[in-house]
């Protein structure tokens, strides 16, 4: 049986990359962040990506860059070197997936997601995978994991079917996908993966909530997520069709 979303990942507003604001020493992923929407009630979103090692690295990009005092891949440096990179705007170095389970304690809904490391959205991926339910393995508390990449959520359902799966999902528009064919956001676009990789929800983005698509999986049950909101505007248009937000830039909130 696919197992489904925890009834708090419907009603408690999730926090995009955290609770994140660098103004007041809280970058995105951070462990700042995180404690900072846990006390305010909110669930989380985080990401992970793949250290040279092999260990769950809760961070967004590819590259460092953008949000660390370094540069290069994340997925050249081992997750002992990346815990001693500061992130910007803060006083932390990135933490492993391990590490922000043990924060959160089952406290507040985690909804993680897995960054495609194939490149292309293929079958090329397993590491992070494994990384993930390792530490996924132990923990108490509403979770679920998605990804983007379809191949990597079937893996999910193989490694630890009792999780929650969802995909990841987009308008998938050329110009915002560079690196990608456009034959494969033309196949994804079209979500045909959900049933294959036993899906129950998909995190929609939040200008594409009118696709068809989205309301026939709605009609045959699935729940219905989406990023990235980032307005109480923007948040009540997408009400109308999704069931909860991932949201940022504003503090969303709490149903009573």
């Amino acid at each position: 049986m696919t197992p489904k979303l925890a009834p708090e990942f419907l009603t408690t507003p999730l926090a995009h990359r955290a609770l994140h604001d660098v103004t007041d020493g809280r970058p995105e992923n951070s462990r700042a962040a995180i404690s900072a929407a846990i006390d305010a009630g909110y669930g989380i979103e985080i990401d992970l990506q793949l250290s040279s090692d092999n260990q769950a690295m809760v961070f967004h990009d590819y590259g460092l860059q953008r949000l660390a005092h370094a540069k290069g891949a994340v997925r050249q440096k081992s997750a002992s070197e990346l815990a001693d990179i500061a992130l910007i705007g803060g006083d932390e170095g990135i933490p492993t997936l391990p590490e922000v389970l043990e924060l959160v304690r089952g406290r507040v809904p985690l909804l993680i997601e897995l960054k495609d490391q194939d490149g292309q959205m293929g079958p090329n991926i397993g590491a992070l995978e494994s990384a993930a339910v390792a530490a996924l393995n132990a923990y108490q508390g509403p979770v679920a994991v998605m990804s983007f990449n379809p191949h990597s959520v079937a893996e999910m359902a193989t490694l630890c079917p009792q999780i929650p799966r969802g995909i990841t999902t987009s308008s998938y528009i050329y110009d915002r996908w560079p690196t990608l064919p456009m034959s494969v956001c033309d196949h994804l676009r079209g979500i045909p993966d959900f049933d294959r990789v036993g899906a129950s929800f998909i995190s929609h983005e939040v200008d594409d909530l009118s696709r068809a698509r989205v309301a026939d999986l709605k009609s045959e049950g699935a729940d219905i997520l989406c990023w990235t909101v980032t307005s109480q505007s923007l948040e009540d248009e997408a009400r109308k069709v999704a069931a909860n937000i991932t949201f940022e830039q504003y503090l969303a909130k709490i149903p009573a």
